[in-house]
């Protein structure tokens, strides 16, 4: 697995961290699913996660038709990274029921 760096401000809490691929230069913003202020941007890729009582969401920042693989592997690894181990992406917002 390749290494990821992940940035995550001093005013930011840890589930709102960016993941960083060195190869691609691609970005994955990961912030939380409660925030009204976010917004879908063009051309970007959304996954979503759920795992214990936690929902994420995970965004792309410089997607360019990189392999879907990826993203995917950047967002396993800020999981790991927060300790969400049994963590489920998702492709869209999983039903609440």
């Amino acid at each position: 697995m390749d290494n990821y760096m992940i940035s995550i401000s001093k005013t930011e809490s840890l589930t709102a961290g960016t993941v960083h691929d060195s190869k691609s230069k691609l970005k994955v913003k990961a912030f939380d699913i409660l925030r009204p202020s976010i917004k879908p941007r063009k051309g970007e890729v959304r996954f979503f996660v759920t795992g214990g009582q936690q929902t994420l969401a995970f965004e792309t920042q410089g997607y360019k038709k990189h392999r879907q693989i990826l993203v995917l592997q950047m967002i396993s690894r800020y999981c790991m990274y927060l300790g969400l181990l049994e963590a489920q992406i998702h492709s869209t917002l999983p039903l609440t029921g």
